[in-house]
């Protein structure tokens, strides 16, 4: 899990997160010592977090075609309710690029947009 964070965390320049991720984690980032977070930061790359971001943000820049790869952590225990990432997109073409599972069960996966 931890190789795998620091993979994607060194590959990106923004994290977009839904409006509860942001509220549960916005207030460690900006001051964590942890890596891969603390490097990231110091780099001046932004968590979003002077704004909330909604799933649908994420929804219309994947119905935009603006978005190249999907990038997922998916929990092995689902609670709650709400949209669904993918809900009311026009069909997209994933290429699956790697895929692993955590030692605590969550699914790390990684899709390419065919265009």
């Amino acid at each position: 899990m931890d190789a795998n964070l620091a993979a994607v965390i060194g590959a990106q320049d923004a994290v977009v997160l839904g409006r509860r991720s942001y509220d549960e984690w916005a207030g460690f980032w900006p001051s964590s010592e942890i890596e891969p977070f603390a490097t990231f930061h110091q780099r001046g790359h932004e968590v979003c977090r002077d704004i909330h971001v909604s799933i649908s943000v994420v929804q219309t820049l994947l119905a935009a075609h603006v978005v190249d790869e999907l990038r997922l952590v998916i929990a092995s225990k689902i609670v709650g309710s709400g949209r669904r990432l993918l809900e009311g997109l026009p069909p997209l073409n994933l290429e699956p690029i790697t895929s692993a599972t955590s030692p605590t069960g969550h699914l790390l996966v990684a899709y390419r947009i065919i265009r």
